[in-house]
């Protein structure tokens, strides 16, 4: 694939504050070589992160932090867990910041 057909994914927040993922990255799945591109915007510039692997899973994580009226009361998180090349375990938290290209598989 060249870079101009690389099938890709942004992740949303909806309205209500709740972490949404576009209804494209139900088509995630484990062995996929993906491509993720994380922006932490400050008051000095954006810092961009880009990180390659292998997804390994994609899921909705309760942390440990209160949340009012949503489930069990936590705040849960939309997470993505790569393996990289040299076999590193990472575990990315998807955003509104978050760039997910697929790459392959």
């Amino acid at each position: 694939m060249t870079a101009a057909t690389t099938p890709s994914i942004t992740s949303s927040v909806s309205n209500s504050g709740e972490q949404a993922v576009a209804s494209a990255t139900g088509g995630l799945r484990p062995g996929q070589r993906l491509r993720v591109t994380q922006q932490v915007v400050r008051l000095s510039g954006t810092v961009t992160g880009v990180v390659e692997g292998t997804l390994v899973r994609f899921e909705q994580q309760k942390t440990g932090s209160w949340f009012a009226h949503s489930k069990d009361g936590k705040l849960w998180l939309d997470r993505l867990e790569l393996r990289k090349d040299d076999g590193e375990l990472i575990t990315l938290n998807v955003d509104r910041c978050t760039h997910i290209d697929v790459l392959g598989g």
